[in-house]
């Protein structure tokens, strides 16, 4: 039994029991993937919809595209189910009002693998979630719950509850001075390097972004044209070395997965090999846990700050804090989820209440017991 409620059944069963047919809001990969659920369990699909400057007259999956007004016109009751994410204060606004005329559940489908949040997925992984929602204090303990009521039911109100900004938790936890060295692995295009010195007032001794797309790759040196000590990694991070199928998509989606090419991969213990090591954020599109498990050295050495994403699967929120907890527990946790629908951009943050095994001077001094 779960140390706590989901308040609402799975959005699957929420949406069957309702008797109602689905709008399907959103076209791309995301919507492929809710239509492939939706037909799997016998929900009907009434049609797909799109904001109205999108609407050009698509056919999507065999649907006429239409803007909303022309499903209210010819027909009666239906739910909105979003099927696309964003973290655009207008798009996300425009979601939460529809949402305040229209019956809205938004079906929260994995961004990798295959896992769904069903009954199933919490009666197997029932003693896992409990022991890693111990590992949370009060607030992150809210947003732990919160975040799988919210994954289950689809209903938004559940997400909004537990939203905050980055400013919060970075300086009242990670508080990050700049010392040692920043590790970015899912470096993008530099935007969370941005993000890092934007709270160390640009300070920083070192930067190594590993980044494997290679379009990514050529904007982000561009972007980071000048910076001194700056090492870039064009390589798949994971658990091992050697090589390992991986899809670019020059975008935020490139990711490790079949029908990829085969590309040169590499542990994050060799690229952090003899480094003094003060930050690693993680966020890579599902390979989080094999990152972190070719980490372990790195991590029982350096004792760095952590900032995972946990919501590419949806085990990841108790694997991984579990995962790191085994591997070294002098780790206290929190959780946030930062602006974004549906509940991407929720991340795991780690900081050691201990002194690094190996480290340079007073770097983590406030940390010590």
């Amino acid at each position: 039994m779960l140390d706590f409620e989901l308040k609402l059944p799975h959005y699957i069963e929420r949406i069957k029991s309702s008797g109602l047919p689905v709008l399907i809001y959103g076209m791309g990969n995301g919507a492929d993937k809710v239509i492939d659920l939706f037909r799997e369990n016998g929900i009907e699909i009434l049609g797909i919809t799109a904001s109205d400057d999108f609407v050009r007259g698509q056919i999507f999956r065999g649907f006429a595209v239409k803007k909303l007004s022309d499903f209210e016109k010819a027909f009666g009751d239906f739910i909105i189910a979003p099927a696309f994410g964003s973290c655009i204060p207008d798009v996300m606004n425009h979601i939460i009002s529809l949402s305040e005329t229209h019956r809205v559940i938004y079906p929260c489908v994995p961004v990798a693998g295959e896992e769904i949040s069903d009954d199933g997925f919490f009666a197997r992984n029932e003693e896992k979630i409990n022991r890693a929602r111990s590992l949370f204090p009060g607030e992150s303990r809210r947003v732990f719950e919160g975040y799988y009521n919210f994954i289950c039911s689809g209903e938004l109100k559940y997400l909004l509850d537990i939203t905050s900004e980055k400013e919060e938790i970075y300086k009242s936890f990670l508080r990050p001075d700049g010392r040692g060295a920043y590790v970015d692995i899912g470096a993008y295009t530099g935007d969370t390097i941005e993000e890092y010195l934007s709270f160390t007032g640009g300070k920083y001794d070192e930067i190594i972004a590993v980044e494997p797309d290679v379009k990514n790759m050529a904007k982000l040196i561009k972007k980071l044209e000048g910076y001194k000590n700056l090492t870039c990694v064009n390589k798949v991070c994971t658990s091992y070395t050697g090589e390992i199928e991986f899809a670019s998509s020059a975008g935020r989606q490139s990711a490790v997965g079949p029908r990829g090419e085969k590309r040169e991969c590499i542990t994050l213990d060799e690229i952090c090999a003899g480094k003094d090591i003060s930050y690693i954020k993680i966020d890579a599109e599902g390979e989080e846990m094999n990152i972190l498990k070719g980490a372990a050295d790195t991590i029982r050495r350096c004792r760095p700050r952590l900032n995972i994403a946990v919501y590419h699967r949806f085990a990841d929120a108790f694997e991984i804090p579990l995962l790191i907890n085994e591997m070294d527990s002098s780790y206290r946790f929190e959780m946030r989820h930062h602006p974004y629908i549906p509940a991407w951009d929720t991340n795991l943050y780690a900081v050691s209440i201990s002194l690094p095994l190996e480290g340079k001077g007073d770097r983590l001094r406030w940390m010590r017991c």
